[in-house]
This record gives structure tokens, C-alpha cells and sequence, in this order.
């Protein structure tokens, strides 16, 4: 075995929905004890950094049932079976917001709770943005408000609590921290 690697026994699925899937896994530990881990497998996501002109980043607004509130975030959305992250970025930026942009660039991938999900959220930059008319529609059940804040609002938002999510917050950190705005 790997140093710390956990051996898996026995996997259960106990769960299979629209987004995710959960499973109890029963692991044998390095030291040779077992034990069980509830994990949660999930396709993957995107989410774009998105500047305009005016040096104002597109945030989309929506409700989020498991916090039974709306917060403010980057858009995002999840990786559709067998769809290339890029492609996905480019489609939840037009769906999201109605912008189009000339170049997507990858900047990192990570994960968001590798302690019990395999998610892995990949962030990209919008290089000039431009409105699209007759942009695609929201998902059937997707509801949100594109508003644009500027870097200095967007950090009082974080103070506030209306930005409470890792993606948006590592956002508006990336762009204090490299004072990257693209039009």
C-alpha cells in the first residue's frame, strides 16, 4: 500500500440522484484497522471568472435550498456527461449571464470537501466579453440574477456574508492578488 492509502473492501451505493451519488465504502486503514467512508461522487464543475470593460466582474445571484438562502457567486455550473471542461465554461458563461467570450483560460482546478466528495471545481478567466444577443436559456429549474460589482464591492460583499462560497471568494482573492481585469 501507498503511505496512508486506504484499501477498499466492500463499496455500497446507497444513493443515485440527477447530480451525485453516495456510497459507503468499508476501507482497510495503514495500520490495518478498517473503518467506513461515506463518500459522494459528483461530475465535476466550472466557473468562470468573468471582467468587463469596465473592470466590473459578472456575478450571477441565486437561491441555494441547502443553505435556504440566495448567495452571490461567480457562474457555475456542473460538467455534463462526457463534455470537456472548457466547453462547459463557455456554455454556463452564455447561459448564466449572456456573455460570450474570445478566449477561456484555465487558471486551476480543485477540489471543494475532498474529505467526503470527489468534486473537482475547474476556474477559468473570460477574456473579452462581449453580450450575446438571443444568449441561451437557463436550465428549465435555474433561476438567477446576473449583477455586476466592481473588485472593492465584491470584497464587501465577503465581509457581508452575501459571498460566502470558496469559488466566488478564491475569485475575487485572484484578481486583488494579480489585479488581472480583461475585458
Amino acid at each position: 500500500m501507498k503511505k496512508f492509502e486506504e484499501k477498499t473492501i466492500s463499496s455500497e451505493k446507497v444513493f443515485t440522484g440527477k447530480v451525485i451519488s453516495l456510497q459507503v465504502d468499508d476501507v482497510e486503514l495503514p495500520d490495518g484497522k478498517t473503518s467506513k467512508r461515506e463518500i459522494i461522487k459528483h461530475p465535476g464543475a466550472v466557473a468562470i471568472i468573468a471582467v468587463t470593460s469596465d473592470n466590473k466582474i459578472i456575478m450571477v445571484e441565486q437561491y441555494r435550498k441547502a443553505l435556504e438562502r440566495s448567495l452571490v457567486e461567480i457562474p457555475a455550473g456542473k460538467l455534463e456527461k462526457g463534455e470537456q471542461p472548457i466547453l462547459s465554461a463557455e456554455r454556463e458563461l452564455e447561459e448564466e449571464t449572456g456573455y460570450v467570450c474570445e478566449k477561456m483560460e484555465h487558471i486551476i482546478s480543485f477540489y471543494t470537501s475532498p474529505g467526503f466528495a470527489d468534486e473537482l471545481v475547474h476556474i477559468y478567466v473570460a477574456h473579452n466579453l462581449k453580450k450575446k444577443e438571443n444568449a441561451a436559456p437557463l436550465d428549465e429549474d435555474e433561476f438567477v440574477e446576473a449583477i455586476e460589482l466592481t473588485v472593492e464591492e465584491a470584497q464587501t460583499y465577503i465581509d457581508e456574508g452575501k459571498i460566502q462560497d470558496a469559488k466566488t471568494a478564491y475569485a475575487v482573492q485572484y484578481l486583488q492578488l494579480k489585479k488581472v481585469m480583461t475585458s
